[in-house]
């Protein structure tokens, strides 16, 4: 995995990306070659001086829209058809739609039909070229890695069950597990593996051809922990992580019954830097700013429908809680029926709840719902990627029962989020622990790149009509 602002992104998903991008750029070229030889010149016609802008552009609308129908969370057990036939040619149509907008707003990128033509031809051939050598590479099992687990208990359990799902951006072969002493074995007594008489970690895990270990003993206290050993291993080249970044590595999420306050502390992440803060600020004013400008239109069509099926209000305000804990106002679309609360006490949203109007399920479902936060992120209230706030009745509970909650009040909230994206509804107190571990990752792990990335994702989710 590689580490780009903070976020884990797959080496495989890496290159992957990084070739089709090639692929789409050299497709580009070879359609307006083939095109000017059709013509039987030996110049580029008027207005293609500028090419390679035009190319790059192509590249980058189709590479979004493939981003944004899912193609790169890849799952290595679908074979091509699913792709193919389900992502890859809408993906195709949707790049068209965007160029079509660009080619209007900047008109001198436009590289005519005829040449568009044979560019999105041999652009999807060459996508399906790359992505069935990728295929078959990785049924070569090329994309393994070796690891080794110390120790045998629970904990280590369930990293061997993480490590054995059916992963999205590569595969891990386990070399096996060290039991330790302090701890009860939990996994197969098959994969523990037996230590010779004065052999050390660091022979031992060549002797396996480990590259990394994760360290997934609960308790490290005692003589019996090899620390020396381990440091040994990290001196000589063998990757050595604890369960903790195994987990956030492999899920995104950071685990909140197995996490230790000083991982915390000493880790890395939770830039709040001036800087970071001012690109944010930036980022939510230029994103917003764009989106009610395009959303007016949606907007206006929306309050009309409410009004028509269940009158006045067409908003309505709730009290959620901010950073730092202070209280605000969230507007919204109405998607429930006046009558709501009847009994004034909070309650959880569903995914099919009863109290939804006709509109407001199809609002809520693509997001509509959401769009006047568009002013609370103008105000400074929210920003437009955040943990998405709770009502202070909710929140109330959950830090009582769920450790490290106000932890996601260190930022602001979001109209969108990391938890939005990955984990769809909430409506129970596990439900709010498992939407926390991602708003957590997100809260250690933001940056621009990782807002890019929910964004990205937001527009799948609208557009596949799931999460919340």
């Amino acid at each position: 995995m590689l580490r780009i602002s903070n976020h884990y992104v797959s080496r495989v998903v890496f290159v992957l990306l990084f070739v089709e991008v090639l692929i789409l750029i050299g497709s580009a070229y070879a359609g307006a070659a083939l095109r000017v030889y059709e013509d039987g010149k030996t110049t580029l016609p008027p207005g293609l001086d500028n090419f390679l802008v035009s190319a790059i552009a192509y590249a980058i609308a189709i590479v979004f829209s493939m981003s944004a129908l899912g193609m790169y969370q890849l799952n290595l057990t679908e074979g091509l058809r699913n792709p193919f036939f389900q992502k890859l040619l809408p993906s195709f149509a949707m790049g068209f739609c965007i160029l079509t907008l660009l080619f209007y707003v900047a008109p001198n990128l436009y590289f005519g039909r005829g040449i568009m033509l044979l560019v999105f031809m041999i652009g999807a051939g060459g996508i399906f070229v790359a992505r069935t050598i990728f295929l078959k590479t990785s049924e070569a099992r090329k994309f393994e890695s070796r690891i080794l687990f110390v120790g045998g208990g629970a904990l280590a359990n369930e990293c061997r069950e993480l490590a054995n799902r059916d992963q999205v951006y590569h595969r891990y072969e386990i070399a096996g597990f060290i039991a330790m002493p302090s701890e009860e074995s939990r996994v197969p007594a098959s994969t523990l593996l037996e230590v010779r008489g004065g052999e050390s970690l660091l022979t031992l895990a060549r002797r396996h051809d480990v590259e990394e270990i994760v360290v997934s003993v609960e308790n490290r206290r005692g003589g019996a922990f090899p620390i020396k050993e381990l440091l040994e291993c990290k001196l000589y080249g063998v990757k050595v992580i604890d369960a903790a970044t195994f987990f956030e590595r492999e899920t995104s999420q950071i685990r909140v019954d197995s996490l230790q306050p000083s991982w915390l502390v000493f880790g890395g992440g939770f830039d709040q830097s001036f800087i970071r803060i001012f690109v944010k600020r930036t980022f939510d004013l230029v994103v917003s700013g764009t989106l009610l400008v395009v959303s007016l239109p949606v907007m206006f069509l929306t309050a009309l429908a409410i009004f028509i099926e269940d009158r006045a209000p067409i908003f309505y305000q709730q009290e959620r809680v901010g950073t730092n804990g202070e209280t605000f106002k969230v507007l919204k679309f109405r998607s429930m029926y006046n009558d709501a609360e009847k009994g004034g006490k909070p309650q959880w949203a569903a995914q099919n709840d009863p109290r939804v109007t006709r509109v407001g399920n199809f609002i809520r479902k693509c997001r509509i719902d959401e769009l006047p936060q568009i002013l609370n992120v103008f105000k400074g209230e929210m920003s437009f990627v955040g943990p998405r706030p709770e009502r202070p009745y909710f929140v109330e509970q959950l830090t009582e029962q769920v450790p490290y909650y106000n932890v996601r009040h260190s930022i602001k909230p979001g109209i969108t989020g990391w938890a939005q994206v990955r984990y769809g509804y909430g409506a129970s107190v596990d439900d709010a622990v498992q939407k926390l571990q991602y708003d957590l990752y997100y809260v250690k792990n933001n940056s621009l790149f990782l807002d890019l990335l929910i964004l990205i994702d937001t527009l799948k989710v609208v557009m596949g009509s799931h999460g919340r």
